[in-house]
């Protein structure tokens, strides 16, 4: 692994408990990873530490097999050779966009400087734009300005705090496709901080999902979604609902009783001896609901959100239980209006009853 983080915490002094607690994992050099999670849940403390920019309490921090953090050892920021990307892209207004690439070449040669511009600004797809300022630039532009200026001293590792936090929900979501494009045309090996999951899905090769200052679960997005590690990976990821559920096994086979129905046929169902009495949390994702006219469990709609191509219904079995389900936005059902559903789960993910 290219950057190995180690049982590492960092404290701040006068304040309880650790903003970053015994956290653990590795990312491939070209690979792009992510860290997501609440407001406060120490995911940009992690970063700065990441960077030189905080002290460690305890574990350690390697680049390249070399220890660059410890609670004996520190490496300082600008030897680590590693990039930073703010949230408020910190471009200089009275330098163009090429002066603002340029900025921290300042030791290279005059042609190599403006050979090294030339290149990361057609990386970044802003060759027409190098004399401009940052005030004639879109927020895309300039988010892609300092992308440049942190790729052009070419660093060993690349951290982007939130970058896109000050764009509108729409163009995020495409810029974050366009980023992932040229970090992995440059090769550059990133960590990337957000608390967008849809940014995080459309960036990431592996993905921390952190709470408390804890890293709960790191993995790729698939992993994430249909095989939580935690409760809180469970709930923060997507849209769902963890349901009461009883196991059985029924002619060799397990089947889960849910209040939706008996689900049967699924993969990676624990045996019932894994919880007393078979009791047990299923989680049901949005997605695991279809929407069923002809199905003989109905459900009230206590909520709707428009997403475009599909409503995500809130629903109320008559039992009190609730559930969600991703329905055709062409299914325009009205408030209170009592639905047919049916459950469709391909495999089972299961918790202790809460």
């Amino acid at each position: 692994m290219f950057l190995q983080v180690c049982d590492l915490s960092v404290r701040y002094p006068g304040r309880p408990g650790a903003a970053v607690d015994s956290v653990s994992f590795g990312l491939a050099a070209g690979d792009i990873g992510v860290l997501i999670g609440p407001s406060g849940c120490g995911k940009t403390t992690l970063l700065r530490a990441i960077a030189g920019l905080e002290p460690v309490a305890s574990g350690q921090i390697r680049l390249a097999e070399q220890v660059v953090s410890s609670a004996q050892a520190h490496v300082s920021a600008q030897e680590r050779r590693v990039g930073m990307v703010f949230q408020d892209y910190a471009l200089f207004p009275h330098l163009s966009v090429a002066g603002n690439v340029a900025f921290g070449l300042q030791g290279l040669p005059r042609a190599q400087r403006a050979a090294r511009v030339a290149e990361v600004l057609a990386l970044v797809g802003l060759s027409a734009s190098a004399e401009q300022y940052p005030h004639q630039l879109s927020g895309g532009q300039q988010q892609r300005v300092a992308l440049a200026r942190a790729l052009a001293p070419q660093p060993r590792l690349l951290l982007l705090d939130e970058p896109f936090s000050n764009l509108d929900v729409e163009l995020r979501e495409r810029l974050a496709h366009e980023l992932r494009s040229i970090l992995k045309a440059a090769g550059a090996t990133a960590l990337f901080v957000t608390h967008d999951q849809l940014e995080a899905f459309a960036i990431g090769d592996v993905i921390g999902v952190m709470h408390e200052g804890r890293l709960h679960q790191w993995d790729d997005a698939y992993s994430l979604y249909h095989r939580p590690t935690t409760r809180f990976v469970a709930d923060f990821i997507g849209h769902g609902v963890f349901t009461p559920a009883t196991l059985h096994e029924v002619d060799g086979q397990i089947v889960v009783d849910t209040p939706v129905g008996r689900l049967s046929d699924v993969s990676e169902c624990p045996l019932p001896a894994a919880f007393e009495g078979g009791q047990c949390d299923v989680l049901l994702r949005a997605d695991d609901i279809v929407h069923d006219d002809d199905a003989p469990v109905k459900a009230e709609i206590i909520r709707k959100a428009f997403r475009g191509s599909e409503f995500l219904y809130t629903l109320r079995l008559a039992s009190g239980h609730q559930l969600m389900a991703h329905v055709p936005s062409h299914h325009d059902h009205t408030l209170g209006e009592w639905i047919g559903i049916r459950a469709q789960v391909d495999h089972v993910v299961t918790f202790n009853r809460a």
